[in-house]
């Protein structure tokens, strides 16, 4: 995103629209900070500037990222859909694409507020694939990764900077707390926030995988995000 100085004249009204911080006042006008920005167009989809100085350049390789994975009404290329591009895993009742002994992890990297580098993202997406971990293929983030390795196929990426993201995997009912420490430990080591999704099928009213997690020093939020589903389940 972009401010035309020349139609620019310092109301400074667009600042409070920016999610993370990047639109700040040069002397007599305001300034978009490139780097910071993730291009998200809520500043100009706010129609708070009335005399059209913002104003939305076009985005090339690799900055078109940050439009894809911080505009919900920009589509990824990868799965044709908006925002992160991703259905998430809480459709699993009608996708099952979690089975009986399976966990789904779901790591989503950075806030409003905060936003998140794909460096941060590789780092986090290493640890995961250090465990053998299976990453969720319809997902924009696994277009970008190595799956066997979890770095990113092109590294001119990782200065990227966007809204949020969400790294989708699953691995074995048994290694699901080893993966979840892995995650502890790097979540100490990356400059952004990120909140973790643990999904398992029920059994007969029981989410299985619980006590293993209460176990190992975790507190499941089973109220965080229980999704009925709509559609037609599976029987898988």
């Amino acid at each position: 995103m972009r401010i035309d100085s020349e139609k620019c004249v310092g109301c400074f009204r667009c600042i409070p629209y920016c999610p993370v911080g990047a639109i700040k006042r040069s002397g007599d006008i305001a300034t978009i900070d490139q780097d910071e920005c993730v291009e998200c167009g809520v500043c100009l989809k706010s129609g708070i500037c009335r005399l059209g100085a913002l104003y939305q350049p076009e985005l090339k390789w690799p900055r078109v990222l940050r439009s894809q994975f911080s505009d919900p009404l920009a589509p990824h290329p990868s799965t044709g859909i908006g925002g992160r591009g991703t259905e998430e895993m809480k459709t699993n009742d009608v996708t099952g694409r979690f089975k009986d002994g399976e966990v789904g992890i779901a790591v989503e990297m950075g806030r409003p507020g905060i936003a998140s580098r794909f460096s941060d993202l590789e780092k986090v997406a290493i640890a995961l694939a250090r465990h053998g971990v299976e990453f969720e293929t319809h997902n924009p983030v696994t277009f970008l990764l190595d799956t066997k390795t979890g770095r990113l196929k092109d590294p001119t990426i990782g200065k990227e900077r966007v809204l949020s993201a969400i790294i989708e995997c699953k691995t074995k009912s048994e290694k699901a707390v080893e993966v979840l420490k892995e995650l502890q430990k790097i979540s100490k080591e990356i400059d952004t926030v990120f909140s973790l999704c643990v999904i398992n099928k029920c059994k007969e009213g029981e989410v299985p995988i619980i006590p293993e997690l209460e176990k190992a020093g975790f507190i499941p939020r089973i109220n965080g995000k229980t999704n009925m589903g709509l559609g037609r389940p599976l029987r898988t």
